[in-house]
This record gives structure tokens, C-alpha cells and sequence, in this order.
């Protein structure tokens, strides 16, 4: 308890229980990048551990960093994913330039900070692309906000010592509020029927936010079917079709912050199958879809959460997207580059590496070829887990649970 309260007496000394948000726009093609200073943004709210302000699981393709003026001690970091990083590994990124808005935030400092942006190179090093000096003081900092209706759902305590997830509506007209209700209501309820998420119960806060949008349904440009909506959604992300996501992420973190959040989980208001989530930077998905709603929901989470990778083999179009010289960061992956810093001790004595798929069964932590999108040369935990093929399991593997657990454990202490 001591320790507890040093570190709560120290956010004290050196934050606001508010949130500032730093917006930009990320730039560049597949062989570069750019970040350009946008403007600075208030959040009303904290929501982030008081005690664990430095993101050490090493998580993520940037990292921001949080640093004191005075003598550039670290103050805060956190590691993350973007859109930009999965267009950059498109056919589109190779003979196209685009920019997308995003955002970093943290906890309201009460001194000058200095904040930076590093991105991961190709050898997975993280290089420094992004600094800025913030003043707290200025009046620069935008504190305009659209005031939207924010309700609880689940309600288990201080959102510094919980994981609390805001639920945002997109694509739900005016007279669809208890809809979207009740689909917040669902999204809760199956979230929890699946483990580890179901013994961490109390250890979550779920709100929503509500806002209405002029027309129902997210495009779908496939069909020439474009509705304006709320985030602006849209299937045929990077030209695949199930992929749903949002471009504007600035957009999105307005509506978001009428609650106090750590993740962002958008439900979109149709039936079509598809979604998208990406590690700390916002999860989407069908909320209607007749049979696998519920699971749809766990698979988009596990790689918004914990940094869980895909784990099938085809599906997208991304060329190198896991350099099979470079060790994956993601928990549930492997090249064999470094795979003693993943759940090598957790394999059974006698275990071979690669193991055979003949030998498998889906009980067997093992090291099994395929995942990322690749057949060859990268490696997964089990043979079939939530993060491979949904459609035929409903658990996590060993890995992916114990990766999930820790993640739940840093938020809530």
C-alpha cells in the first residue's frame, strides 16, 4: 500500500487527472514517413493508471515518450499501432503518397513536456521521427468539446485502477438510441463468456457514448453504397472487403473523450461480416452480424488489448509486413529470431521446434508454421486459437491468454 501511494503522490506532483492530446498528421509512402505537428486538445478525463506510467512490454510499432525540460527525465511512454503503418505494407503505399490524422495523448502534465514519436525501423529498432515541446499553460490548447451522452454499463470502480473500454455508436440514425443501448448491453455480455475476460470481471469499466448519425450503416464502396455517418466507417479498407475501419482517428478521440477510456471499441450498425482493431489505437465491428457478433467482438479486442497478432495464413494483401529476420513484437508470434523471449518456457519438455503438425492436437503449445499471413517461416502457439480461425474455436491459447492477463494486470495497478 505504501508503494501504491508514493506512486499516486508522485503522478500528483507531475500530472492533472485530465488527458492532453497531441494530434498530427502521419505522412509518407511505403519506404518513408513523416509526422507534422496538427495542434493540442484537453480531454476531460484520465483514465490510465496513476502508478504505471512507462510502458515497458515493449509492445507496438511506436512508442511515445513523455519527458520533463528541466532534466529529460521520463515522465510517460506508450507503444501503439496506426493505420498508417498497415497501408505502408500495401501495393497502394508503393507508387502513393497519403496522410492520416492521429493522435498521442497522456496524462495533463503540469510543467513543460517534451514530446516524441519513434517508429520502429526495419530491423524492429525503434528510431526517434517526432519531437515537440508542449507548454500546459498555453492557450493554444484547444478545449472545445461536443458534449455527447455518456452512460455506464459496467460500472466496477475507479477508472485509474480498472481497464475501462468506451463503446462508441456509428452508423445508428436519431431514432436508434436504445439500439445502440442494447447493443452495448450485448457487447458486455458476450465479452465476459469468454476467458480470461470472465474471471477479470470486476477488474472492468464499459460506458458508451452515443451519437447519431445522419444515415444507417457504414460504405460499403464494393456496392456504391455510401452513407454519411458519424466516423465516416468503411468496408474495403486497403481494398478488402471485411476490413472496416475509420481513417480519422482525431475524429473518433472527440467523441471518445465525453467518457474516461483506455481502449476505444466502435460498434457499427450493420449485419455485414467484417471489422478491424489495431493495439492501442481503436477496435470497430459489426454489431448486427447474425452468428458471430460475440466473437467477432473477442478477436478485434485481442489485437486493440494485447497486442495479439492474426494468426492465419492469406486474407490480406501486405507485402513484408513480418520480416522473417526480424523477431515479430507481437506476443504470438515467432520467426525464431529470438524465441526465447516468447513462450519457449512455456512448451512441453521434449517439444520440438518447429513442431510437426501431424503430432498436433489443439491442447499442444507447440511451435507451428504459419501466421501473420505467411505459410513459411513464421510461427504460432497452437494449431487453431481465437486469433487464427474464430469460426471453429471460441478459446484463446495459453499464449494469448497469458499475454491478455498481464495486460489486464498493468491497467489495474
Amino acid at each position: 500500500m505504501g508503494i501504491f501511494q508514493n506512486s499516486m503522490a508522485q503522478f500528483s506532483q507531475l500530472f492533472e487527472s485530465k488527458t492532453l492530446r497531441l494530434d498530427y498528421y502521419h505522412c509518407g509512402n511505403a519506404d518513408s514517413e513523416k509526422f507534422f505537428f496538427s495542434g493540442l486538445k484537453q480531454e476531460p478525463f484520465w483514465a490510465g493508471s496513476k502508478t504505471h506510467l512507462l510502458d515497458n512490454n515493449g509492445f507496438g510499432t511506436y512508442r511515445v515518450e513523455v519527458r520533463s525540460v528541466d532534466n529529460n527525465a521520463l515522465l510517460y511512454s506508450h507503444g501503439f499501432c496506426t493505420l498508417f503503418s498497415e497501408w505502408q505494407a500495401t501495393p497502394e503505399a508503393k507508387g502513393t503518397a497519403r496522410c492520416f490524422p492521429e493522435s498521442v495523448k497522456m496524462p495533463f502534465p503540469l510543467k513543460k513536456v517534451i514530446v516524441s514519436i519513434a517508429s520502429r525501423n526495419k530491423k524492429g529498432i525503434f528510431e526517434k521521427k517526432f519531437e515537440q515541446m508542449v507548454d500546459p499553460k498555453s492557450y493554444f490548447i484547444n478545449m472545445e468539446r461536443e458534449n455527447l451522452a455518456a452512460f455506464d454499463i459496467v460500472n466496477s470502480g475507479d477508472p485509474a485502477v480498472k481497464v475501462d473500454i468506451v463503446l462508441l455508436s456509428e452508423g445508428y440514425t436519431e431514432d436508434q438510441q436504445e439500439v445502440f443501448k442494447a447493443d452495448c448491453q450485448t457487447f458486455a455480455d458476450e465479452f465476459f463468456t469468454y476467458a480470461p475476460y470472465t474471471q477479470n470481471k470486476n477488474k472492468f469499466n464499459i460506458r458508451g457514448v452515443w451519437a447519431s448519425s445522419k444515415q444507417a450503416a457504414p460504405d460499403i464502396p464494393g456496392d456504391s453504397i455510401w452513407n454519411d455517418t458519424r466516423l465516416n466507417s468503411s468496408y474495403y479498407t486497403f481494398d478488402s472487403e471485411r476490413y472496416l475501419m475509420v481513417t480519422d482517428y482525431q475524429k473518433v478521440c472527440d467523441m471518445a473523450g465525453n467518457a474516461p477510456y483506455d481502449y476505444i471499441y466502435i460498434l457499427a450498425n450493420t449485419e455485414k461480416y467484417g471489422g478491424g482493431a489495431i493495439y492501442n489505437f481503436y477496435g470497430i465491428s459489426a454489431a448486427h452480424h447474425l452468428n458471430e457478433t460475440g466473437k467477432i467482438y473477442i478477436h478485434e479486442f485481442g489485437h486493440l488489448f494485447a497486442g495479439l497478432a492474426d494468426e492465419y495464413e492469406g486474407g490480406v494483401d501486405y507485402s513484408d509486413f513480418y520480416p522473417l529476420d526480424v523477431e515479430p513484437w507481437e506476443p504470438n508470434l515467432t520467426t525464431l529470431v529470438s524465441f526465447d523471449k516468447k513462450w519457449k518456457n512455456m512448451l512441453p519438455p521434449g517439444t520440438s521446434i518447429p513442431t510437426s503438425k501431424i503430432e498436433a492436437n489443439n491442447k499442444k503449445i507447440g511451435v507451428y508454421e504459419g501466421g501473420g499471413y505467411l505459410s513459411k517461416g513464421i510461427y504460432r502457439p497452437w494449431i487453431n486459437c481465437m486469433m487464427n480461425n474464430m469460426h471453429t474455436i471460441d478459446v484463446f491459447c495459453p499464449v494469448c491468454s497469458k499475454s491478455i492477463q498481464n495486460i489486464i494486470d498493468f491497467n489495474c495497478k
